[in-house]
């Protein structure tokens, strides 16, 4: 199959390249706790192994950053560093790794009073000082409120759209190019639609394409191969990532899944179907992550899945996140949310929360949110 890549530009990550004239690389993200060092090393040396060509790793506290430092000591692994909320860590991380990731809608989060901006031009300075790439990091389930808020309330892809534009703007205003941008939701066709849209309008910007929460496989395996089809097929995506809810020690899967696919588009051999059947039950889930604070979250998935076969012929969908950073937010879309907290399940119906409740108590819960849903839309 002949593909006519986008002509985005080269950005280098470490010893590897990204855009038009680079293969499509391959990322994954740890699961372990980051101050795990022992843990977390053999994992991104088992992902390295597996032919990651890029492994991100979660740090949200000094002494994850202090870690982290110890766990560059141990790799050769090109990392990343995901800094979600804690933007402040940037200048503490960026001499262990490769690539900065932030997210645009968790900048408000600290210094309110400050510009985006401002931050943003922090972040580049470090980037800057240390050779790091940066990635800017858009998800549906965390987008700035003051972006969402100039958007209709049902336009899911104006403000994710317009937040990357604008943050792509800032950095090459501040002579920073060396830079890439995802766009994510766990919907496969909000992602097709989300990246063609901004691919349209900046093809030269590298793009790292992910279905984010995308669940246990098989099923999390057929989500993204939905987008990536229909995305690399038309030459958009320099780097991708297959995000499955899997155990740590199956992590790896990731990477054989995002090869399996790429090749498979490139020789021609397409599966996916345009869309997810919208008639039929959608179970989303989160890869597991170092943020995870108990690792029950993944058989808990896992559960539900089973449990929920009976509803399989509804459309609702069910969210199963793994922390209190993406949990919140990112079930609000979802007709019933779990997110997971150490020793307790949080259930959600959108953005209604119904409680929180014991790991061994919540798919009875769960069960009697489902079946109410169920009875009102055969009412």
């Amino acid at each position: 199959m002949s593909i006519q890549r986008n002509p985005s530009r080269s950005v280098r990550i470490g010893s590897i390249s990204v855009g038009a004239e680079h293969p499509i690389a391959i990322q994954s993200m740890t699961a372990t706790h980051t101050q795990d060092i022992d843990a977390t090393v053999a994992q991104v040396n088992a992902l390295h192994a597996a032919g990651a060509d890029v492994v991100r790793i979660a740090v949200d506290s000094g002494k994850d950053a202090e870690a982290l430092a110890e766990i560059r000591k141990q790799t050769e692994a090109n990392l990343s560093v995901d800094l979600q909320e804690s933007y402040r860590l940037a200048e503490k991380v960026a001499p262990h790794v490769d690539k900065v990731r932030y997210n645009p809608g968790h900048l408000y989060h600290h210094e309110k009073t400050r510009p985006w901006q401002d931050k943003v031009r922090y972040l580049a300075e470090v980037a800057r000082d240390n050779n790091c790439a940066i990635r800017i990091g858009v998800n549906c389930g965390s987008v700035d409120p003051e972006k969402k808020a100039q958007f209709a309330p049902e336009d899911e892809i104006g403000p994710i759209l317009q937040s990357g534009i604008e943050h792509c703007e800032h950095l090459e205003s501040l002579g920073f190019e060396r830079f890439v941008v995802s766009m994510k939701d766990s919907d496969p066709a909000t992602v097709v639609k989300i990246n063609q849209a901004f691919a349209e309008k900046r093809p030269d910007v590298p793009l790292h394409l992910g279905v984010t929460e995308a669940g246990l496989p098989p099923d999390g395996i057929i989500k993204t191969r939905i987008a990536f089809e229909q995305l690399i097929g038309r030459g958009i995506g320099d780097t991708i990532r297959v995000s499955l809810t899997v155990p740590n020690p199956r992590k790896p899967e990731e990477i054989q899944a995002g090869r399996e696919i790429i090749d498979d588009i490139y020789s021609g051999r397409l599966r996916s179907v345009v869309a997810l059947d919208p008639t039929a039950l959608n179970i989303i889930s989160c890869p597991s992550c170092s943020r995870v604070e108990n690792e029950a979250f993944v058989e808990l998935a896992q559960d539900v899945k089973a449990m929920t076969t009976y509803a399989k012929e509804h459309a609702i969908t069910i969210a199963v996140m793994g922390c209190r950073v993406n949990g919140p937010g990112e079930t609000d879309e979802a007709d019933l949310g779990l997110w997971c907290g150490p020793n307790r399940v949080n259930l959600k119906k959108g953005e209604e929360s119904l409680g929180s409740y014991p790991y061994d108590e919540i798919l009875e819960k769960l069960k009697e949110e489902l079946d109410k849903l169920i009875t009102a839309q055969t009412a």
